[in-house]
């Protein structure tokens, strides 16, 4: 029999086993004729049962039901994904979610950009209105899909004589009928693809899994059932789902930076987005932790100097050095004359609305309201085109060089061969400096392919979200604004872009170790009473968050999952 043009349904099936067995069409029938072939119903249940998690291939079986269309991409008012245009075609559009009540959508081109991005400012993801190395992979979805491709076919043939009998081929003769079977049977599919129902979490890396294989099928059956899923205002997972499946979406557009022009939809105020980062820094401690940390160390490396300059690879707002200013004023003999130097990135410029020369006013009249002598120089320069003269190095003075959050940005081998992470770590260490410091992740998104990566993002990122979401409200606008302008676009760079695009390049602190070994440094352990500080902080937030000590390296985490590193060199 020719296979049918559209999936088969229980009905047909049944009536198709009763022409070939001589009698009525019901779905007990066909349980009768299975019994007669494999000994009794409970027998061919049974084979069922032990085949209903059978991890699915492509050259297995393809899914795609006939009559096929691509899946579009839509905000829905409830928070959700819907449809609304093609996934992958050379000109896209692309829509997202917006938080004024109308969406915006742009035209995605495969033009290159240069154009690069900072650390925790800026989301791809316009929002949605609130009202409206050791990388652990889920056994459930990795472990099922190394089975042999054809060891699966057979166990697939003997599930369907189990359930239509042996004779299979005279009732059709091809494969799609059986597909087209499944297809119309989502539970018993993502059964067969090891896929719990309802479970978030697997479904997203069920469909990672799809991208980094180029199963377009598998791709376009999960998409929209992610789209139901997810939602901006939603649980954690929820809500970091919708940036991972638009992280997905946009990675199947291929259009490399072009993405990022059609997520942004609609750009903050600087002064609306500096206040997103403000609300970051309050309700979470991982700000917090990296700049007390890191004034501890250099305080004790430069407390008997007279003259200090600080070198900082993210000046930011320059917040950070009020308070070391604050502890430098109130040293024995008087301060020191203090030198800092700010190296500036695009998006920090943009939320405090100028360029450097703010930072510097600020910091001064900061300095001279504690009697600190002080001097601010600009290098307005990208990391990948600095040169020692542009720190300004005057003799006599003692150096310290901070690097927050920012060197995992600095394009290495794996990008380039100037490999500029481990140039600049050898220009500094050229430098003498008293001490380094260096606060970073802890994750491992660097040079891991597609899927790992993936996993590593959802595993680390879903901790971010949990803490944020103790202390910020669902429905709350704020909350939304802060993930979306402050988070989402580094989910979306490290799932959509690769090479020189991708800018977000996380190293566990095992590979940073090794890396300022390599350079001539050696580990300058924090003191007990950045320890202690730190701890006292803390205390003011969720008791999920940890802080464990190792050799003088301090790890911030929440719950079991290590989120911040600050270690210290000389």
């Amino acid at each position: 029999m020719t296979a049918p043009h559209k999936s088969l349904s229980v009905d047909h099936i049944s009536m198709q086993a009763s022409k070939k067995c001589g009698s009525s069409h019901s779905v007990d029938h066909i349980s009768m004729q299975a019994s007669k072939k494999c000994g009794s119903s409970d027998e061919s249940q049974e084979l069922y049962l032990q085949h209903n998690s059978m991890p699915r291939r492509e050259e297995e079986f393809q899914l795609r039901p006939p009559n096929y269309q691509s899946f579009d991409y839509l905000c829905s008012d409830n928070g959700s994904l819907s449809q609304s245009c093609p996934l992958q075609a050379s000109h896209v559009q692309y829509c997202t979610l917006d938080s004024t009540l109308t969406a915006a959508c742009y035209a995605l081109h495969d033009s290159p950009s240069t154009h690069s991005f900072s650390p925790s400012f800026g989301s791809p993801v316009s929002q949605q209105d609130y009202q409206s190395d050791n990388i652990s992979v889920s056994p459930l979805n990795v472990s099922c899909l190394t089975e042999d491709p054809a060891d699966l076919k057979h166990k697939l043939r003997e599930l369907e004589i189990a359930m239509l009998g042996p004779d299979l081929d005279t009732i059709d003769s091809s494969e799609s009928s059986f597909r087209s079977y499944l297809m119309s049977k989502p539970g018993m599919w993502k059964q067969m693809m090891g896929i719990p129902e309802g479970d978030l979490k697997e479904t997203l890396i069920a469909c990672a899994r799809a991208v980094a294989d180029n199963d377009a099928q598998v791709v376009d059956w999960l998409i929209p059932e992610l789209r139901q899923m997810v939602s901006v205002s939603g649980e954690p997972i929820q809500r970091l789902g919708a940036y991972m499946l638009e992280g997905l979406i946009a990675r199947l557009s291929s259009s490399g930076s072009s993405i990022y022009k059609a997520l942004k939809c609609k750009e903050p105020t600087s002064s609306d987005l500096l206040s997103y980062m403000h609300i970051l820094y309050d309700v979470c401690p991982y700000f917090k932790f990296a700049y007390l940390s890191a004034n501890g160390a250099i305080a004790e490396a430069l407390k008997n100097e007279d003259k200090v300059h600080i070198i900082d690879f993210q000046i930011a707002q320059g917040s950070q050095w009020m308070t070391l200013l604050q502890a430098l004023a109130a040293r024995p003999g008087g301060p020191p004359h203090v030198r800092i130097t700010g190296i500036d990135d695009s998006m920090s410029a943009y939320a405090r609305g100028g360029g450097l020369h703010i930072v510097g006013q600020r910091l001064f009249r900061f300095a001279e309201s504690c009697s600190v002598p002080f001097e601010f120089h600009a290098a307005d320069v990208s990391c990948c085109d600095l040169e020692v003269k542009d720190l300004g190095i005057h003799p006599g003075e003692a150096l310290a060089v901070n690097f927050p959050f920012q060197l995992h940005h600095v394009p290495d081998e794996s990008v380039s061969t100037e490999n500029h992470r481990d140039r600049i770590l050898r220009m500094i260490k050229s430098l003498s400096p008293k001490v380094v410091t260096l606060v970073e992740q802890e994750s491992n998104t660097n040079t891991a392919p597609l899927f790992q990566r993936f996993v590593e993002t959802l595993n680390y990122y879903t901790a971010i979200f949990e803490s944020i979401d103790v202390t910020l409200p669902r429905d709350s606008k704020e909350r939304i604004n802060v993930e979306q302008h402050c988070l989402a676009r580094d989910i979306v760079n490290i799932i959509a872009c690769e090479g020189a695009e991708r800018v977000e390049r996380h190293e566990l602190f095992g590979k940073w170790k090794s890396r300022f070994t390599m350079a001539g440094f050696s580990p300058y352990p924090l003191s007990p009473l950045v320890n202690a500080t730190i701890k006292s902080l803390l205390a003011k937030y969720c008791k999920n968050y940890t802080l464990e000590e190792r050799d003088g390296v301090l790890y911030l985490g929440w719950k079991d999952r290590l989120l911040s590193v600050s270690s210290a060199w000389r």
